[in-house]
């Protein structure tokens, strides 16, 4: 296998890199306290040609391939976890889905406004009551004459307040379950949505998370998103290509939480010497390094088994498993290093530690990775 970059590649990801540094560092942690949505930072990247990555360049689109959208990702998260998810939803759920399922009038209208980061996307999927099994939803979708009407609620919606369109799943037959699930295309100005409550979180918290109600919603019928009733799978597809970017996210966490405990190591001195002189240091450090190295090539796998059109559902789950957890132990190493003061908010490393945390449950817990990994080996 070839492990090299091609030039395209290593530019996207340096230019975010030297974004990450300009645009987010300065900022990244007053985000974090305030719970703020980072909205000055957002609206730069669409120039930049990251918040269409995955769409054609004829829609608006900067059409990189999966490996440069991972290593986009990582670089904003290695910064700035809440900035990485949000654009990592907004290409992988909530403008990816319209290009592929998409009739072109709906491309047209939609695509141009999300590619260049005019609009921001999202992805209704989760309900109060439903999480790891989306065939249970309970929003439904009912026809009333040129319109479908909406009735229910999402939960844990990212991006649900700042966004402009969403991407929801509603149930057309509640008695086919899956098989009666359906996708729309909403926008946020139509009647009947209401944005919910703000969820205080535990860490992504300037990414905002937030209720999606819907009574009575009217959304045209010209807004089915894809054949009716193929709802749940498109969901599905668009969640194995999202996970890839949130184990890039992971990655990015590992790394910053890496880096912080280096340095910190290399500078805190204890018994007339540098701690990262210390074995047990060392050997914490050696075993983030390796474990981000392989979270990063299980990663850049998947990423390229989607760019050559091949199946990637099973290395997507394994590199979002493994990245996720990879990322908590990381950012739990590097707290331990840091003693106390990894328990303050003036250091990196306690951020890096809540947003490990909730990298773990979101876009599939990794309970559900290993339920989707087993299912793949055990068919074979």
């Amino acid at each position: 296998m070839d492990f090299s970059f091609t030039r395209a590649q290593v530019l996207a990801r340096d230019i975010a890199r030297s974004f990450a540094q300009t645009e987010l560092a300065p900022h990244a942690q007053e985000w974090d306290e305030q719970a703020r949505f980072p909205a000055e930072a957002i609206a730069k990247l669409g120039p930049l040609g990251f918040m269409g990555m995955c769409i054609p360049k004829e829609y608006g689109g900067s059409n990189l391939d999966g490996v440069s959208y991972v290593l986009v990702i990582e670089e904003l998260a290695s910064v700035c976890a809440s900035t990485a998810i949000i654009v990592s939803v907004h290409n992988s759920v909530g403008a990816y889905p319209i290009y592929l399922l998409g009739t072109e009038e709906q491309k047209k209208i939609y695509l141009p406004d999300l590619a260049t980061g005019k609009k921001l996307g999202a992805f209704a999927l989760t309900e109060p009551n439903v999480g790891s099994d989306p065939a249970s939803i309970e929003t439904s979708a009912g026809i009333d004459g040129d319109h479908y009407v909406l009735n229910g609620t999402k939960t844990f919606i990212t991006s649900a307040g700042t966004s402009d369109t969403v991407v929801v799943m509603a149930s057309t037959d509640r008695e086919k379950r899956g098989r009666g699930i359906s996708a729309f295309i909403v926008e946020k100005d139509f009647p009947g949505i209401t944005v919910g409550a703000h969820e205080s979180k535990l860490g992504i918290r300037a990414s905002d998370t937030c209720e999606l109600i819907f009574e009575n919603c009217r959304v045209p019928r010209g807004n089915l998103l894809g054949p009716k009733g193929s709802g749940l799978r498109a969901a599905l597809n668009a969640l194995g290509f999202g996970r890839v970017g949130v184990a890039a996210q992971a990655i990015g966490v590992a790394r910053c939480a890496m880096q912080a405990a280096s340095s910190y190591s290399r500078e805190r001195n204890q018994f007339g010497k540098p701690i990262s002189s210390f074995q047990a240091i060392q050997w914490m450090i050696a075993d983030m390094a390796t474990e981000i190295e392989a979270a990063r090539l299980l990663t850049l796998r998947a990423a390229k088994l989607k760019d050559e059109g091949q199946p990637f559902a099973a290395e997507g789950s394994m590199a979002k498993l493994f990245a996720s957890e990879t990322a908590m132990r990381a950012a739990t190493k590097a707290v331990q290093i840091h003693g106390g003061y990894g328990c303050m908010k003036d250091y990196v490393v306690e951020r890096c530690f809540r947003d490990a945390k909730v990298i773990e449950i979101y876009e599939g817990t990794s309970e559900i990775q290993r339920m989707i990994i087993a299912g793949n080996v055990l068919k074979k």
